[in-house]
């Protein structure tokens, strides 16, 4: 179940709206200018398997949503809970292209700060999340990591972290 928690970043600890209604989630995010949406045709795949393994399984949706988004640049976000969790994803950073991440198994908490409030959204195997260009943004895994999800993005164009901390001091998927 996709859950949506909105945190204003004064009181990261605690949010002031929690919504698990689909509908609401989707109109909240809408009027940010994110979108979230399903992906009705993702077939059960495992996390952790790394890339080599799962490429031959999700080539063809990567192909179709890189047609659909018209983006130029991809990535796996691949991680399994006996493995070491590597890469800066989990820091705040900006893209200067949209970016959309859809996870193809296990979930992942994708927060997003817009103004002084922060959108952290519980995806879900299926669930696709459209990122507006320059959007601060990361991503939490929990402590126990299980999660294959695909990012696409409208430019090649790499991250540029903000080194803000208040990622760290908003609670994580294992905490909410």
């Amino acid at each position: 179940m996709s859950i949506l928690s909105v945190f204003h970043s004064d009181s990261p600890l605690h949010p002031y709206k929690v919504l698990t209604h689909y509908e609401d989630i989707v109109a909240t995010l809408a009027e940010q200018g994110m979108e979230l949406s399903k992906r009705a045709q993702i077939q059960p795949l495992c996390p952790g398997e790394g890339e080599q393994s799962v490429m031959h399984d999700v080539q063809e949706m990567i192909d179709s949503m890189r047609i659909e988004e018209g983006a130029v640049a991809w990535d796996l976000l691949d991680h399994a809970s006996d493995q070491p969790v590597t890469g800066r994803w989990h820091e705040e950073h900006v893209h200067e292209a949209q970016e959309t991440l859809t996870v193809a198994a296990g979930r992942a908490q994708v927060s997003v700060r817009i103004g002084e409030l922060i959108y952290s959204v519980l995806c879900e195997r299926g669930d696709s999340l459209r990122i507006p260009a320059r959007a601060r943004r990361w991503i939490d895994l929990g402590d126990r990591p299980h999660c294959l999800a695909i990012r696409i993005y409208r430019s090649g164009q790499a991250p540029v972290f903000t080194g803000d901390e208040t990622c760290r001091e908003l609670p994580g998927m294992s905490e909410l």
